[in-house]
C-alpha cells in the first residue's frame, strides 16, 4: 500500500536532508513536486490544497529556518501534517452501551462489507475477547445470507438469519437472539447497492432506528480512490457514520481514498482490511501510518504482530538455545511458521526502518515455502543434527520437496554459517567490549547470512 506515492516523497526527501539552507524557493519546489505526488495518488484536490498550505506556513516559520538541520525539521513536520490528515491521534472503536453492542455495517455492493463482517467478528472475538454475533441483513443480493453463514462457520461465530424478509425485522429479532445466546455484540450486515438510492438510505435508517447502534461503519473499496471519497461523504450527509473501514488496502498502490476521508467526511479510519485472509484486519493509527508513507517503518506494529505470535515461555527458551548455541533446523522451521504468521514479507519489511525499498524489491514468498518444504522433507534426527545429511540423504530430500540439489545445499551450508556466527557470538557476548567486537563481526561478515 502506498507503494507509488512513499517512492516518490522519498526522493523529494533526500533533497531536503541535503539542504543546509533552507528558503522559501527550495521549499516551494520540494511542495510542489509532493502536490503532484499526491494528486498521481488519488488524493482530493481539496485536501491536497489545505494540507500543502499548512506544510508551507510551518516550513517557513523562525524555528524551522534557524535549525541546525532544517531539512530533517521539514520531513518531520511533513509527518505530524500527514499523521493529521489522517485522523490525528486517533481512536479505538468504544462498543459501549446496553449489551449486545450493535455495530451496522454499511457501503455499497462489492466494497467486501459482508467479508468485512466476518474479519470484525474475529478480530474482536480474537483481539477483544468479546462474543459476536452475525446477522444477515442482506435479502436481496444473491448468496450473500449463504456468504455470511460459510465465514461464520469458517471462524466458528453464530450466524442469525431468516432468509428473505424484512431486513428491520430481522435486525431486531437478530438482536434479541444475540441477547439470549449470550452474545455481547452484535454485526449487522445490511445490503448494498451498485449506486446511492434513496430505498437504500431509507432501508438504513429504519435498521439503525431500530437497533441504534453504537458503532455504524462505513465499508469502502480502497482501490477505488476518489469515488471511495464521494461514495463516504454521500453516506455520511445522510447516516452519520462512526467510523470507516478501508478493505483492500494492501491491492491499493496509491493511497488516495485512506488520505482523503478524513478531511472529507470528517470522520475517522477505524480498520484497514490488509489481505484475504479472515485475521488480515488491521486497527487503524494514523501517526504509524504516517511513518510508512514516508518510509520511516512502523516499529509499533511489527513488535504487536510478533507478540500475538510468540509466546513469552517461547522467545525465552529460544534465547536459551542461542546462548548455548543449540538453535537447530527444528527451530529454524518453528520461527519461519512464525514469521509467517505475521504476514508477507514485503509488509513486514516495510514496517522496518530503512527497509521499505527492499519490500518494494518485490520479494518472492514463494522462496519461503520453498525453504519450508526442504525442511519438512528431513526427518526429525537430520533437523536436530544437519551433519549427518549425506550426499544420498540430500538427494532424497530435493526429490521429497520438489526443489532442486542446489537449493538443498545452500540451505545447509547457510545453516551452517549462522551456526558458527552464533557460537562466536555467545563467545564474545561475555567478554568486555562484547558489543563493540559483535557489530565489528557483523560488518565484517556483511550481516547475518539470508535464507
Amino acid at each position: 500500500m502506498f507503494e507509488q506515492l512513499t517512492g516518490k516523497l522519498d526522493a523529494v526527501f533526500k533533497k531536503l536532508r541535503g539542504q543546509h539552507k533552507i528558503s522559501e524557493e527550495n521549499v516551494s519546489e520540494s511542495l510542489r513536486e509532493i502536490r503532484v505526488a499526491l494528486l498521481a495518488a488519488d488524493v482530493h484536490f481539496q485536501t491536497v490544497k489545505e494540507f500543502i498550505a499548512s506544510v508551507k506556513t510551518k516550513a517557513l516559520g523562525a524555528e524551522v529556518l534557524q535549525s541546525v538541520s532544517p531539512g530533517q525539521m521539514i520531513v518531520k513536520i511533513l509527518h505530524d501534517e500527514m499523521a493529521l490528515l489522517l485522523g490525528g491521534e486517533g481512536e479505538e472503536p468504544r462498543y459501549q452501551g446496553a449489551s449486545p453492542v450493535g455495530v451496522l455495517m454499511m457501503g455499497l455492493q462489492g466494497s467486501g462489507k459482508t467479508t468485512a463482517c466476518g474479519k470484525l467478528a474475529l478480530n474482536l472475538r480474537d483481539k477483544w475477547k468479546r462474543k459476536p454475533m452475525l446477522v444477515a441483513c442482506d435479502v436481496y443480493r444473491p448468496a450473500a445470507i449463504e456468504q455470511l453463514k460459510v465465514l461464520g462457520k469458517q471462524i466458528d461465530i453464530p450466524v442469525y438469519d431468516e432468509g428473505i424478509g424484512d431486513p428491520v425485522k430481522i435486525a431486531e429479532n437478530g438482536r434479541k437472539a444475540a441477547k439470549e445466546a449470550g452474545c455481547d455484540i452484535v454485526i449487522f450486515d445490511t445490503a448494498g447497492r451498485l449506486q446511492i438510492d434513496d430505498a437504500l438510505m431509507m432501508e438504513l435508517e429504519r435498521i439503525q432506528s431500530a437497533v441504534k447502534p453504537s458503532e455504524r461503519f462505513f465499508v469502502a473499496d480502497a482501490m477505488t480512490g476518489q469515488e471511495a471519497v464521494n461514495v463516504a461523504k454521500s453516506f455520511n450527509d445522510r447516516l452519520d457514520f462512526t467510523g470507516v473501514i478501508l478493505t483492500k488496502m494492501d491491492g491499493d498502490a496509491r493511497g488516495g481514498a485512506a488520505l482523503s476521508i478524513k478531511s472529507v467526511t470528517g470522520k475517522p479510519i477505524r480498520y484497514i482490511g490488509t489481505g484475504e485472509k479472515l485475521d488480515a484486519l488491521e486497527l487503524f493509527h494514523p501517526d504509524r501510518m504516517a511513518s510508512r508513507i514516508l518510509g520511516m517503518g512502523d516499529v509499533l506494529t511489527l513488535v504487536e504482530k510478533a507478540q500475538e505470535v510468540y509466546n513469552a515461555d517461547e522467545a525465552k527458551q529460544l534465547e536459551k538455545k542461542f546462548k548455548q548455541n543449540k538453535f537447530d533446523l527444528n527451530d529454524f522451521l518453528n520461527q519461519l511458521r512464525q514469521v509467517k504468521k505475521m504476514g508477507s514479507m514485503a509488509d513486514i519489511m516495510s514496517m522496518i526502518p530503512g527497509m521499505g525499498k527492499l519490500s518494494d524489491a518485490k520479494i518472492d514468498e514463494n522462496q519461503f515455502k520453498h525453504v519450508e518444504a526442504i525442511l519438512t522433507s528431513m526427518t526429525q534426527k537430520e533437523r536436530v543434527n544437519p551433519k549427518i545429511i549425506d550426499g544420498r540423504r540430500r538427494f532424497r530430500i530435493a526429490a521429497g520437496s520438489g526443489t532442486s540439489l542446489q537449493e538443498v545445499n545452500q540451505i545447509l551450508r547457510q545453516f551452517e554459517q549462522m551456526q558458527k556466527m552464533m557460537k562466536q557470538m555467545s563467545g564474545m557476548a561475555g567478554k568486555a567490549g562484547g558489543m563493540k567486537n559483535l557489530q565489528r563481526m557483523m560488518q565484517q561478515r556483511g550481516g547475518m547470512p539470508k535464507f
